[in-house]
């Protein structure tokens, strides 16, 4: 089975894999004082649960893929699959490693990894062109063009970052769950706020995604949009562009990668 492990600023997300199918999967906090072995026993506890793994750390795991955007987690993880998995394939995505997805950026060295690997997954599942948004601690907006090259993005705000800012600099604002309200027009702070995020951020996103439709194709029609992220669920009914959702995007993108680099290694 393929261990894979996404590695974002506030969240961790885990996907096991037997073959092309997603078998199992977990999310945790990204917690960046963690250590290598810290690490490894969270992973024991979390694999030790599936039936078709064994007792000990690293049983049933036959290869890893990594993609991480805290640097210090990826030290981390790099010492876990020396220390407790050294005999087990493993493929940290950074530059070097091969993803068959071209990247016409003014530096591409500073694209975010999980970036990268989400254009291979959507090229390889809907073909391009193509818009991913990604709701995480950003959301972010990344361009596939139709021969499949990662073109650019946009960077915005995430969802929890918005609410977390109204509750520290709003005077008589606080923390609110981020749900759904009753109506647009809220009928107290809570609902007020809850309209806010949701349709405000339903709205950006068909802004932002119908502005990068036009310059990826001349028939925006042609461009399918792509949504992913652990707050994705929270705008997919709100927003009119948004075509299809992947919730395992980068996990898949990590699989292709994955396959795309060990025959080299």
């Amino acid at each position: 089975m393929l261990l894979t492990i996404d590695v974002g600023n506030t969240h961790t997300v885990l996907g096991l894999f037997d073959g092309d199918e997603i078998v199992e999967h977990w999310r945790i906090s990204t917690d960046a004082r963690r250590t290598a072995d810290e690490l490894a026993v969270l992973l024991q506890g979390l694999m030790g649960m599936h039936p078709l793994l064994g007792d000990e750390l690293g049983d049933g795991i036959d290869g890893i893929a990594i993609c991480a955007t805290v640097p210090s987690v990826l030290h981390e993880l790099r010492e876990v699959t020396r220390r407790y998995y050294g005999d087990v394939p493993a493929v940290l995505v950074e530059p070097g490693v091969k993803t068959g997805v071209p990247i016409l950026t003014d530096n591409p060295k500073e694209v975010g990894a999980d970036r990268i690997i989400n254009a291979v997954a959507a090229v390889e599942l809907y073909g391009g062109p193509a818009i991913v948004v990604d709701f995480g601690t950003a959301t972010t907006f990344d361009a596939v063009s139709a021969r499949g090259e990662y073109v650019g993005g946009v960077i915005a705000p995430g969802i929890e970052i918005s609410v977390e800012a109204l509750g520290v600099r709003g005077a008589q604002l606080r923390k609110i769950e981020v749900a759904r309200p009753r109506s647009v027009i809220g009928k107290n702070t809570v609902e007020a706020m809850q309209s806010g995020i949701i349709y405000g951020f339903a709205g950006q996103v068909d802004g932002v995604v119908s502005r990068m439709a036009r310059e990826l194709s001349q028939d925006a029609d042609d461009v399918t949009v792509i949504a992913t992220g652990g707050l994705a669920p929270m705008v997919l009914g709100e927003s009119s562009v948004i075509d299809e959702h992947e919730p395992w995007l980068t996990l898949i993108g990590l699989r292709l990668v994955y396959e795309r680099n060990v025959s080299r290694m």
